[in-house]
């Protein structure tokens, strides 16, 4: 039976209340293995040890010696790459012809991306007129922030957690990483990694567990965490930002979505429908970038539901291990459920299902595994619930509109604010609307394209804050203005 223990001070050590829960395959639910619940003594001795790593040789460290250990860390990642692959797709359930171009190598990339990215990026400095006329130089200098509280969701273990971790370590932080309870196995697998590459003890810590009276609580309350970055549902995010209000610890926070979609008619109907294919049912519809409401210009509407049921009609179910297969489980049996509710919701709501809508027939073998239909709907009202709530899921709804003002207001009309696409050959028209989109991120003509140094995060109950380039630098480390009077 594998065992998922906590990853503490360079060791990996086991809760030392005795508890653990189960780690399930949402392929065909079978048993992985158990995970270690960490109790306050295991947080605490966590933090203590990312805060005592902070003045140890991790903190006498140069920035391109960090850098040069990072970049040791991205290539051992690829040096085990299969064993990432396999313990990513067996926590996901995701098929590996996904993870092998997303997950495992853009998990890797993010320590070298941060690292080079946050070494080279200047500091200010200003020169002051004093009443002696000597003057006086005022020069920009930043440190580490502390230790890191990293709480990291389980649609893409790997590659979120590391979106983190890479810059607060390029920084000379320490973390201590609450991997979501679904999916511990990279996370734990991680430091291995860490340990054969030289990464001082302390560093980087793991502790696995739940959210409310368990790890998430314990680590997000402990006086020692000076900063607290977390991805994940609204109502956590609201929770961990009540929690480091005490004290008045930094957040970033990158919550949920209900992102739209706007298909102009104008558009290249190939690359809308591709692009629309992938934003809402990548990765089995769990990216919080994802697009759960489509908006078509009425004179292409009907053509672009049928082409996009098309595509959905081919999208194939099947084990991770199968080359041909784009399209797994959700990632347990209760987020089935969740999304499952909101299948038949839509239709208590007025929907018309265009396609999917229920759960498949694996065969034997995999009917116990977290399996459901991709589905469209068409035909509900603007204040339906499937259209107002974020359901993560494998699913989409598409509503005609008329002109380029009615779709700007059908598209901000939501709490969330994360992310939107716009398809237009028109470029003047798609700029004006994204310009007018309440949202973080806007994609004009394709979607997921991201530059490591651009700001990202959301808007409204999407999210506080920004990561990303310069954007880290300001999240991951504390900026103090020496003054020299000449």
């Amino acid at each position: 039976m594998k065992e998922y223990k906590h990853f503490i001070n360079g060791d990996y050590v086991g809760s030392q209340s005795g508890k653990t829960f189960e780690n399930r395959c949402p392929v065909d639910n079978h048993l992985l293995g158990m995970v270690h619940e960490a109790d306050k003594q295991d947080v605490d001795l966590a933090v203590k040890s990312a805060k005592t790593a902070l003045k140890g040789p991790w903190g006498k460290m140069s920035q391109s010696q960090r850098t040069e250990l990072l970049n040791k860390v991205a290539d051992r990642i690829n040096e085990r790459f299969d064993e990432f692959l396999e313990a990513e797709c067996l926590d996901t359930g995701k098929p590996h012809s996904i993870a092998r171009h997303i997950d495992i190598p853009r998990g890797a990339a993010n320590f070298k991306a941060f690292s080079e990215t946050l070494a080279n990026h200047p500091t200010e400095s200003f020169r002051l007129d004093t009443p002696d006329g000597n003057g006086a130089v005022n020069v920009g200098h930043r440190t580490p922030k502390g230790v890191i509280a990293v709480v990291s969701p389980w649609n893409l273990p790997l590659l979120l957690m590391t979106w983190k971790v890479g810059p607060a370590l390029a920084c000379g932080n320490t973390v201590v990483v609450k991997p979501s309870e679904e999916t511990p196995a990279t996370t734990t697998l991680l430091g291995e990694v860490m340990n054969e590459c030289g990464v001082p003890a302390g560093v980087f810590n793991v502790v696995h567990g739940f959210g409310a009276g368990s790890a998430g609580e314990f680590l997000t309350t402990h006086p020692l965490v000076d900063a607290i970055t977390f991805t994940g549902e609204t109502s956590t995010g609201e929770a961990i930002v009540k929690a480091a209000a005490l004290g008045l610890r930094s957040i970033s926070m990158e919550c949920g979505g209900k992102n739209p979609g706007i298909v102009f008619a104008d558009c290249d109907m190939d690359k809308a429908v591709e692009g629309t294919m992938r934003s809402a049912f990548v990765n089995c519809g769990q990216v919080c970038l994802g697009t759960e409401r489509v908006y078509v210009e009425r004179p292409i509407f009907d053509e672009f539901v049928k082409r996009l049921k098309e595509g959905v009609a081919k999208l194939k179910l099947g084990r991770p291990e199968d080359e041909d297969a784009n399209f797994g489980p959700l990632v347990s049996l209760e987020h089935r459920n969740k999304v499952h509710s909101y299948y038949r919701l839509a239709i208590q709501e007025g929907a018309t299902v265009e396609i999917g809508g229920g759960i498949p027939d694996m065969g034997e073998a995999l009917n116990d595994g977290a399996w459901i239909e991709p589905t469209i709907w068409t035909g509900l009202p603007d204040d339906a619930r499937v259209i107002k709530e974020e359901i993560f899921g494998p699913c989409c709804h598409i509503r005609p509109f008329d002109t380029e003002e009615e779709v700007i207001a059908l598209a901000n009309d939501t709490d969330y604010g994360l992310a939107a696409t716009i398809w237009s050959e028109n470029s003047a028209r798609s700029i004006r609307v994204a310009e007018q989109m309440e949202t973080g991120l806007v994609w004009i003509n394709s979607w997921f394209l991201r530059d490591l140094r651009t700001a990202f995060g959301g808007a409204k109950q999407s999210g506080i804050g920004r990561e990303g380039g310069v954007h880290g630098l300001e999240f991951y480390t504390e900026l103090k203005n020496i003054c020299i009077k000449l």
